[in-house]
């Protein structure tokens, strides 16, 4: 079965991290799927809003440490699918909302800042520990999640790795609620379909007006560029070998 689960709900298309095993840890071929199936959306008439939603207790345990291993080492091939993923979120017109009913890591966490809403299990914990992994932030995550939070705030979880959890992310403007697990994705579901329902041109024109897509994509651009650098570092390839030692 795929690590990706893609399904319509009449005018809702659901994205479903399907690797619970791995924390729904995302891997190349997975980035790769969620930019393809957003594209496509995009192209759709027909899809009104995009769900992102999890299986298991994790939502996303963020990228697969052994793919930023392989990146680190020099042995990875191939085309990368993280860019074209991260930059067709920031592009997106049509409405994102996610369940986050488990804890979120790394782009598990930033991605959600590229989200319209988002709804939070009480519990779930938003960590980015990027720096700990010799690495810097990406997504634009720099600024967003500095926008969301404020400096001290944001420079807590970006500099100390400390948590937030869901029910400070509600209070401090990073979701729209924080529930009992059990609860998220149906309210989650429920706002999607009533995106669905509205509008579909004035939506997208509403959505457009309230982001400056430009600045952001050079954020995330000049992000990219020193995180690949970062990957080929000593910190990096250290805190990964300790990782790998671990495994």
């Amino acid at each position: 079965m795929s690590d990706i689960l893609l399904k319509r709900d009449g005018a809702v298309l659901e994205i479903r991290f399907n690797r619970p095993a791995k924390k729904n840890a995302i891997t190349n071929e997975m980035y790769g799927v969620m930019a393809d199936a957003i594209e496509a959306a995009e192209n759709d008439a027909e899809v009104r809003a995009i769900l992102f939603t999890a299986e298991g207790d994790f939502f996303s345990a963020g990228n697969d440490l052994m793919d930023f291993a392989a990146q680190s080492s020099g042995a990875f091939s191939g085309p990368r699918h993280v860019g074209r993923f991260l930059e067709t979120m920031l592009h997106a017109q049509k409405p994102i909302v996610a369940a986050v009913a488990g804890n979120g890591v790394g782009v598990g966490t930033t991605m959600l800042l590229h989200c319209d809403l988002v709804y939070i299990a009480e519990a779930a914990k938003l960590t980015t520990p990027f720096i700990d992994l010799g690495l810097v932030p990406e997504n634009a995550s720099s600024m967003t999640i500095v926008d969301r939070l404020g400096h001290a705030r944001a420079f807590a979880m970006l500099g100390l790795g400390e948590p937030l959890f869901g029910r400070d992310a509600a209070a401090f403007g990073l979701a729209n609620a924080a529930l009992p697990a059990a609860e998220v994705e149906p309210k989650a579901r429920a706002a999607a379909q009533a995106l669905a329902k509205k509008p579909a041109e004035a939506l997208r024109l509403t959505k457009g007006l309230m982001r400056d897509r430009e600045t952001l994509l050079a954020q995330l651009r000049h992000e990219g560029e020193i995180f690949a650098e970062r990957l080929k570092s000593p910190e990096a390839a250290a805190a990964f070998a300790a990782f790998l030692g671990r495994k």
